[in-house]
This record gives C-alpha cells, sequence and structure tokens, in this order.
C-alpha cells in the first residue's frame, strides 16, 4: 500500500512539477528515505532530455575579482592593492580569446564582482586607462572581441541594471546571477551574506524579473552550504519557478555546492554531504518546469557523477580546456574522456552545447538580431569533432591569475 510520499513521488516523477505545498513536503524527507525521490527525478529528467548530458566548452574570463562585497565563503573577491587582485587587461582578454578559439571552445563566460566602481576609484582610473567609464562598457568591447572570433559571451557580472542587461544583450546569448537564497535571514548580522549588500533577495530577483522582461535566456541557481535549511532551498527554487513562469526566459539552475577553504571565514564550516547535494538536485528537477535545466559542478563533485546522474541532473555546466575554475580553483575541472566514459558507463552520452539553450534561438526577441547567425554557426563547429587530444586535458589548477 502507497503512503503519500510514495503516491506524491509517483505523481512527481510522470506528471507536471510539484505543487508548492508538496515541495515544502519532501524538503524534509529524510535522508535515509532519498532512494524514491532520485528516482522520480531521473524518470522526470528523461522523459524531457532524455539521457542525453552536456556541458558548455568555455573560457572562463574573470575580468576582475574586484568586488564591493564580502561574503564569508568567498575566496575569489579582492580589494585593489590585495594579494592576488587582478583585472585583466584588454591584451589579456585578447590572448585569452584566441588560446579559447584555438582548443575549440564556443564559450566565453566573463565572471566578475559585484559593482567594483562603485567602491574602488583606483578600479575606475584602471578603466579610464583602457579607455571606458564603466565595467559594463569593458564588457561590451570584450565581448565583440569574443564574437570576432566565433565565441559567444555570457556574462555573470553581479546584479545589473535593467539599462546594463539591454546593452549587454547586444554581444551576449545570454546573463547569469546566482539567485543562492531567497532567505533575509542569512543577511542577518553573523551569516554569510551580511557583509554582501548585492546578495539581499530583493535585489537579485528583481534582476531576474528584469532580464525576463528584457528577454535574456537567462541562468541562475541556489548554494548549497552556506546556513540555509532544506525549506529555504525549496523556497528559492519556487521563486525561480514563479519567475520563470512569468517571462519564460530561465534556461538553467545551477545546484552549487559550498566547498570550505583555509583562507574564507567559512574555512571550518561543514561541506554538504553528498546525499544532501543529491536531495537538493532531486528537488531541483522535480520542482521547476520541463524546459529548465538543471546543472551541478562536476569539479566540486569529484567521484559524484553517478549519484548526480542518478538526482535528475541534465548539464555538467561549463569545462575549460584553457583556463582553471577561478572561483573554485583548488577543484580542477574532470578530463572530458574520463567524463565521457563515466556516463557511458552509466548509459548516458556526453555532448557539448552552446551557452545558450538551442530553443531561443528559435523564440522571438530572446537573441539580438546579429547573433543568431554567430549561434548557428558555433552550433555547426559542435557537430564536428571539438577537441583536439591536447584540449581535451584541463588548465593546471595552481595558475592564479588570467
Amino acid at each position: 500500500m502507497y503512503t503519500e510520499t510514495e503516491r506524491l513521488l509517483d505523481r512527481a516523477g510522470k506528471g507536471g512539477p510539484l505543487a508548492d505545498d508538496d515541495a515544502i513536503t519532501l524538503a524534509e524527507l529524510p535522508t535515509t528515505e532519498l532512494a524514491p525521490l532520485l528516482a522520480a527525478a531521473a524518470r522526470r529528467r528523461d522523459a524531457r532530455w532524455g539521457r542525453r548530458v552536456t556541458f558548455s566548452p568555455k573560457v572562463f574570463l574573470p575580468l576582475t575579482n574586484l568586488c564591493r562585497n564580502r561574503c564569508d565563503y568567498c575566496s575569489f573577491r579582492r580589494s585593489p592593492g590585495q594579494e592576488g587582485a587582478w583585472t585583466m587587461t584588454p591584451a589579456e582578454v585578447a590572448d585569452a580569446l584566441a588560446r579559447a578559439r584555438a582548443a575549440g571552445c564556443v564559450e566565453a563566460l566573463f565572471c566578475l564582482g559585484d559593482k567594483p566602481e562603485g567602491a574602488f576609484s583606483a578600479y575606475r582610473r584602471t578603466l579610464e586607462s583602457f579607455g571606458h567609464g564603466s565595467t559594463v562598457a569593458y564588457l561590451h568591447r570584450a565581448g565583440r572581441e569574443a564574437l570576432a572570433l566565433g565565441l559567444l559571451p555570457h556574462t555573470n557580472a553581479g546584479v545589473l541594471e535593467a539599462d546594463e542587461m539591454a546593452h549587454l544583450k547586444q554581444v551576449n546569448v545570454s546573463l547569469g546571477l546566482m539567485l543562492e537564497n531567497v532567505s533575509p535571514r542569512l543577511c542577518a548580522p553573523g551569516m554569510p551574506h551580511h557583509r554582501a549588500p548585492d546578495k539581499r533577495p530583493a535585489r537579485r530577483i528583481r534582476m531576474l524579473e528584469q532580464a525576463g522582461e528584457l528577454r535574456i535566456p537567462f541562468t541562475t541557481g541556489i548554494l548549497l552550504g552556506i546556513g540555509e535549511t532544506r525549506v529555504e532551498r525549496v523556497q528559492s527554487l519556487l521563486a525561480i519557478r514563479a519567475i520563470h513562469r512569468r517571462h519564460g526566459h530561465i534556461q538553467e539552475v545551477i545546484v552549487q555546492n559550498f566547498r570550505a577553504r583555509p583562507e574564507i571565514p567559512m574555512a571550518s564550516a561543514p561541506e554538504p554531504e553528498d546525499l544532501e547535494i543529491a536531495h537538493a538536485v532531486a528537488m531541483a528537477r522535480l520542482i521547476l518546469d520541463d524546459d529548465v535545466g538543471v546543472q551541478a559542478p562536476p569539479n566540486l563533485n569529484p567521484g559524484g557523477t553517478e549519484l548526480l546522474l542518478a538526482a535528475g541532473i541534465n548539464d555538467w555546466g561549463g569545462i575549460s580546456p584553457v583556463t582553471p575554475d577561478y572561483i573554485n580553483p583548488r577543484h580542477p575541472w574532470p578530463h572530458l574522456d574520463t567524463l565521457a566514459a563515466e556516463c557511458a558507463r552509466l548509459g548516458y552520452t556526453l555532448a557539448p552545447r552552446l551557452p545558450i539553450y538551442e530553443s531561443y534561438l528559435d523564440r522571438e526577441g530572446f537573441v539580438d538580431p546579429a547573433l543568431v547567425e554567430p549561434a548557428r554557426a558555433a552550433l555547426a563547429r559542435l557537430e564536428r569533432p571539438l577537441f583536439s587530444a591536447a584540449s581535451r586535458t584541463p588548465a593546471p589548477v595552481e595558475e592564479a591569475r588570467p
């Protein structure tokens, strides 16, 4: 005889996304009872995405690691003059883009700190020396250079205003911003977002809404292990779903797990356990609408391929043969041959994709007309053998700066 939980999961695996109340109920499902939850999520994934799991071959360009926020779990951000601070010069950007094109990458990921010019006069002077009055202007230039080489830009520059996103849409096929969590509690004194004004949930939700109004294909996600509860994770996923249902622009949601590092305030905080990550992934698949991809970073989950696939992911995110993960430099990208073999052993095919999901190329208004042909040309390249033997090897982890 079925329990109510079993009936709920059976419906979720065969039908549409979980209702809000049902999602909250499953938030507290004991770890010992995860098997039916994962099975339901995998059925939902298979029904929409099949057994093809994707990744984006990318170059990671951390344009600057200067940031006005001070999140307790972040080892990326710096202030001017601090050891390890950098802002990429135009020459460094050009060199990274050229190496990426030679290695067969299709995505140019621009990732940087929040609002640096609003906090640091030294950074403003650096921008002026490059001929730009704002970070967005510099990003626009870098995006044009990427497109000229056949690379498709995707930018995550923290919180942006609507006019800034509209400007970047001219040279980006997609934009991104991690929601992380909708709980204001995480912004209270002693919590990880207390010294991070741009991590206020209302501010980030506003940007997601504005991106939808601008019809920008968008990547967002939640962050696990920063002091949130399971219910708060589910509430965050429900908020993302509600925004997507209003605008139809959320192409993928990342379920990213915190990893401790010695130089951060949360150095001794416990990392989420594997089954806890699997629970969050499965909940994402069962809550989000079927057209939204669910992604988990493979370099933050070494040895987790089987469990994450069982939990319902359909994508591994960006993997680079030319640059390390500058946000998590201690965690190297997996070798593509190894990842492909692991996926094949489990009954999945690993395949490259664009930084914009293909369905958006045919949706009116979601891609700047000038970018449609470059995107289709990049898609055609993905249909040919992509990587040479050398470029299948990830960039060295010890590389400290771009």
